[in-house]
């Protein structure tokens, strides 16, 4: 049977801890034998969970005869990673385990060194922060989950039950996943990825130089703006311009504004009833088509899917 370990430790998210316990817990075979053993390992044998403690029936040790670690998301990104834990799962990677973290145990993951060089994820919240802590890391915010072969990471909360369902599949095939899908009442596979569920700061005044110009586009997202246009309103040369959007937001003029139109947009698919061609000529887009397609690239799921899951009843 195939030996889970999942990792607890001081300040271990409460949810990300069950998930992957109900969801491999549930697995059955065809003939109705279990398909994972679930161990709940502690760095400690108690743990503060935040909500209530627990106590842990195995330790560390059992990580090295574990077929997948599992690293659950952790509360406090700046709480120092246990030495003990990094060894112990670098120790099972070298003899072949697979390891996975959800949401923020990307962090952990992180920390022993396995990530490096790889594409990986984490709760959009905290992807920069991963980014900058770890550069040699390829951090995609967009995505649910990301499989390397022997390590995997997902994004945050639920997308967890995203990344177990994927295990599942990859362990025991689509039958069985799908049975356990339903178990969890989750479609086997979403539409989209976590880019669909991050919320986009808009600039704030805080004197920058570039704020008022970011501004002035924010209100004219209907039309159609050119890069000369901008620049003669930010009285810069069209050079000066790029150079400056570039260090202050890290993309151009017209991939800013794009973004923003896409964002404008989600905000009337959520609280209108305009319909999808209307949208696309509110926000500045020329053609119905360029709009669905800018949107897929940038949200990962089609408008109408988009209103189907965030729009608010009425």
């Amino acid at each position: 049977m195939h030996v889970m370990a999942v990792v607890a430790l001081e300040g271990v998210v409460p949810f990300d801890l069950s998930t992957p316990c109900d969801v491999f817990g549930r697995v059955r075979l065809p003939g109705g034998h279990p398909g994972y053993q679930v161990r709940v390992c502690g760095v400690t044998p108690e743990v503060n969970a935040g909500v209530f403690h627990l106590r842990t029936r195995h330790g560390l040790d059992e990580l090295a005869r574990a077929d997948t670690i599992l690293l659950p998301g952790i509360s406090d990104l700046d709480a120092p990673v246990p030495g003990a834990l990094v060894e112990a799962v670098r120790a099972a990677a070298a003899e072949g385990t697979r390891v996975a973290s959800i949401c923020t145990g990307a962090f952990l993951l992180a920390a022993t060194g396995l990530l490096d060089g790889h594409r990986a994820t984490t709760h959009w919240l905290a992807a920069e922060e991963l980014a900058r802590r770890h550069p040699a890391i390829q951090v995609d915010p967009n995505v649910l989950y990301v499989d390397n072969g022997q390590v995997l990471t997902s994004a945050g909360a639920a997308a967890g039950l995203d990344l177990c369902l994927h295990m599942v599949r990859s362990d025991y095939g689509s039958a069985v996943a799908a049975d356990a899908a339903r178990c969890s009442v989750m479609p086997l596979e979403r539409a989209g990825g976590q880019s669909q569920f991050i919320q986009h700061v808009p600039p704030t005044p805080d004197g920058a130089s570039l704020e008022p110009v970011l501004r002035w586009m924010e209100e004219r997202l209907h039309e159609p703006l050119t890069l000369e246009d901008i620049a003669q309103h930010a009285a810069l040369s069209v050079r000066t311009l790029n150079r400056r959007f570039r260090e202050q937001t890290g993309t151009t003029p017209l991939q800013w504004m794009l973004r923003a139109r896409v964002r404008r947009a989600q905000h009337l698919l959520e609280t209108s009833a305009h319909p999808v061609e209307a949208i696309a000529g509110k926000v500045g887009f020329g053609s119905v088509t360029a709009f669905r397609e800018h949107f897929h690239r940038l949200v990962a799921t089609s408008p109408q899917s988009y209103r189907r899951a965030f729009r608010a009843p009425h």
